[in-house]
């Protein structure tokens, strides 16, 4: 994949139509088949790719439309794997009374809200995201980027006390399988010319930013399990590591993408905090991309990945919650912030997050996501035009 630079990104999710969201509802109620379903959705993936083509956009995805949300959606394609309804699961947490008390404060309907639990032993139904990634390639000449659930975000939230406990006595337990199916998936995508996978683990900025889980926020596998930060955070790079493990220089892309939580428009309630404590982590990830959220105040400094090296960094410089469109001087300004301390050929551009986490919530409509898309290429074109004057 030969790239100019300043590559421009998105980070997955992509508004879904009225048609979409009736045609998942349809389908997971059993009045729609599979065949329908993909005849909506095809559509849907083309007018998405449609909108970042015409942007400008390098390296596009497919807005992750056949998803329900941005990890559930793994239910359907793993044996043994049952999706929770928020009320469902309420049955099997531990403090309810504090369960509820975060539900309240969300801003996010409870029917979007669902979460993939391992009833028994897991294996792949079929592709998570292969046929996705074939069906995308043949209607376009850009790179394509494939987003997944990293394996710590499925293992925190698959390992649900009182349904895996049979199958898997511990989380533990379940990372070997998740870790597993993750690289058959991984494999399969690097064989057929996939250009950038991505791996999300947003869950991470949770076991930091609140105090060692005393206070649970919506990041889906984090409603459901206590843990000691430092620990956490040894078994997460520990399992993408086991991932990416002789997968990298094969011709695809590797990232990891880590935000702080993409289920609200309103700032004050989610995740805030800088990068620092995660940073001895993500130095030691075998990824050849981090993802990160600098778009907001909420990010901290961006001084905090002045140590990453060997890594390119998605620079997050689009805030996807917002309907203010940013402006191509203050994008570009943004950059030249983390041009004084990463390399020109390190820096890509991207949302912070992408614009429809969940398919009943989108973050935005699709004409502004499109606008601040189209901001954010103008912008990467500014910083190559200053950068060859220079030169």
């Amino acid at each position: 994949m030969v790239l100019l630079k300043f590559p421009t990104t998105v980070i997955g999710s992509w508004p879904r139509s009225k048609e979409v969201q009736r045609a998942l509802r349809e389908k997971r109620a059993g009045r729609m088949s599979e065949e329908e379903f993909q005849v909506v959705a095809n559509q849907a993936v083309l007018q998405c790719l449609k909108w970042q083509e015409e942007a400008g956009i390098d390296i596009v995805s497919d807005g992750e439309q056949r998803r329900d949300n941005y990890i559930s959606f793994v239910a359907e394609h793993l044996n043994n794997v049952r999706m929770l309804s928020v009320s469902e699961l309420l049955d099997y947490v531990e403090d309810k009374s504090s369960f509820e008390e975060i539900l309240g404060t969300l801003d996010v309907p409870a029917f979007s809200m669902s979460n993939p639990a391992a009833t028994g032993k897991i294996s792949r139904k079929k592709p998570m995201a292969l046929n996705d990634f074939l069906f995308l390639k043949q209607h376009t000449d850009k790179g394509v980027k494939v987003t997944l659930p990293g394996p710590y975000l499925l293992t925190r939230s698959m390992w649900v006390e009182g349904l895996s406990s049979d199958a898997y006595p511990t989380k533990e337990d379940l990372s070997i399988d998740i870790v597993r199916v993750l690289r058959e998936e991984l494999e399969d995508l690097i064989a057929a010319g996939v250009e950038f996978v991505q791996f999300d683990e947003p869950v991470l900025t949770e076991v930091v930013f609140t105090k060692k889980n005393a206070n649970r926020t919506f990041m889906c596998g984090a409603l459901t399990a206590k843990a000691d930060a430092e620990e956490e955070l040894v078994f997460a790079l520990d399992l993408i590591n086991q991932v990416t493990d002789g997968m990298l220089g094969r011709g695809t892309t590797i990232g990891v993408h880590i935000c702080r939580g993409n289920w609200s428009t309103q700032d004050e309630i989610l995740l805030q905090g800088p990068y620092f404590p995660l940073i001895p982590y993500l130095e030691k990830a075998n990824v050849d991309q981090l993802a990160l959220e600098f778009a907001t105040p909420r990010a901290g400094e961006i001084d905090a990945i002045r140590s990453i090296k060997g890594k390119t960094i998605g620079f997050g410089v689009i805030n996807p919650r917002t309907v203010e469109i940013e402006s191509v001087e203050d994008i570009v300004a943004r950059v030249e912030e983390i041009r004084a301390i990463v390399p020109d050929d390190k820096i890509f551009l991207n949302p912070d997050c992408g614009f429809g986490t969940f398919a009943q919530r989108p973050m935005n409509s699709d004409e502004i996501a499109y606008e601040k898309l189209k901001a954010m290429v103008e912008a990467a074109k500014k910083l190559r035009d200053m950068v060859s004057v220079k030169s």
